[in-house]
């Protein structure tokens, strides 16, 4: 039996720009190679800098480049944080996220996601509670979950962090990958003097390039730069040369309607085949992303789920880890980008065996107790 790895969201190889990417290094070298193979600033390729500024209607010093989001999330962290901060997270999130709030010792304050992202209603509950320091948010097609905040929540969100005084960091590596559906503003756009704006090129382009960034207000910048400087001597301004070049080279819009061609019948795919082997338990209708998200129920159990899957030839996430605390129900994470149409149906037709399989065992269980 073929084992299907539905725990993983990572870009399918298929996707990488091997030859335009392999055209770009041997540009960027004849045009750069003295500067891209030093020693250079924790800002970044000022090239590249000055792309992103201008894709993002900013300045060049609202910028800076380092070797993953995730990497600059945790320098926001060290230049913004201290144990026992409060920090508002969406509930369920990227369960790394979590895991870099928790090294920094804060208290993490979960807020449910809904149909529309993140829960406005309990965001504002939760204010009158806690002073959040920061609000991590993933508002387009989130991870875990695929939900993508509503026009309407984005509005609440920077107007209680203007009244409130938090800083907003938009983690938005999906927001370009939308396969239906109209394209919604980002938070940046919205309030770029609130807002820290984190992105990568792992999806768009590989994850071997090891370039993401932040967009962010220029003090911001600088004291997450300083922050940089203590991690490592320099960038790698190799890598950030060569997607410079292809950048540069209008490589980007066409890569992305491949990404689109690629992505999202597969997405159909998932959401038709979730309907019809797990009806009803769907968390919300992904427009685009890397994600589908299911609600399993209270019966059952994450390591009996996780037993059974293994057995079944199926590797799951956890899907406890992207919480800040036990949902009361089991949640499990579907990625589909990695995943042929054929591996997509047949996984998730196994996974409706097994969750059919655990159900039956939990309430034969219950009667049996009740005899």
């Amino acid at each position: 039996m073929k084992t299907i790895d539905l725990s993983r969201g990572v870009p399918d190889p298929q996707s990488f720009p091997v030859d335009s990417l392999r055209a770009m290094a041997a540009a960027a070298l004849e045009r750069d190679a003295g500067r891209m193979l030093q020693y250079g600033p924790a800002f970044g390729y000022p090239p590249l800098r000055e792309f992103i500024a201008s894709w993002f209607d900013s300045k060049m010093s609202n910028v800076l480049i380092g070797h993953g989001s995730l990497e600059l999330f945790n320098f926001i962290c060290d230049a913004y944080l201290k144990p026992g901060d409060v920090v508002f997270v969406e509930r369920p999130t990227y369960d790394r996220a979590i895991t870099t709030l928790r090294q920094h010792g804060v208290t993490i304050v979960g807020i449910d996601v809904g149909d529309d992202g993140m829960c406005v209603d309990a965001f504002e509950r939760a204010l009158r509670r806690h002073r959040p320091k920061l609000v991590y948010l993933i508002p387009d097609f989130q991870n875990p979950t695929g939900a993508c905040m509503s026009v309407e929540a984005r509005r609440t969100v920077i107007r209680c962090a203007r009244e409130h005084r938090f800083l907003l960091v938009e983690d938005g590596p999906y927001g370009l990958l939308r396969y239906r559906g109209t394209p919604l503003p980002s938070l940046h756009s919205m309030a770029p003097d609130l807002t820290l704006h984190l992105s990568s090129f792992t999806k768009l382009i590989s994850p071997g390039v090891r370039t993401g960034f932040l967009v962010a207000p220029d003090e911001v910048v600088k004291r997450v730069a300083s922050v940089a400087e203590r991690h490592y001597i320099t960038p790698s301004f190799f890598a950030q040369g060569i997607v410079a070049a292809w950048c540069e080279s209008g490589q980007l819009a066409p890569q992305l309607d491949r990404l689109r061609h690629l992505y999202g019948p597969r997405l159909e795919t998932c959401v038709q085949a979730i309907e019809r082997y797990l009806p009803g338990r769907l968390f919300v209708r992904p427009e685009g992303g890397f994600f589908a998200s299911l609600r399993l129920g209270a019966r059952i159990d994450e390591r009996s789920l996780q037993t059974a899957a293994a057995e079944a030839g199926l590797v799951l996430s956890s899907g406890n880890a992207f919480f800040d605390a036990h949902p009361g129900y089991q949640f499990l994470r579907v990625p589909f980008c990695a995943l042929s149409a054929t591996d997509i149906t047949e996984g998730i037709r196994r996974l409706g065996d097994v969750v059919d399989h655990l159900n039956m065992a939990a309430r034969s269980g219950k009667a049996h107790a009740a005899i």
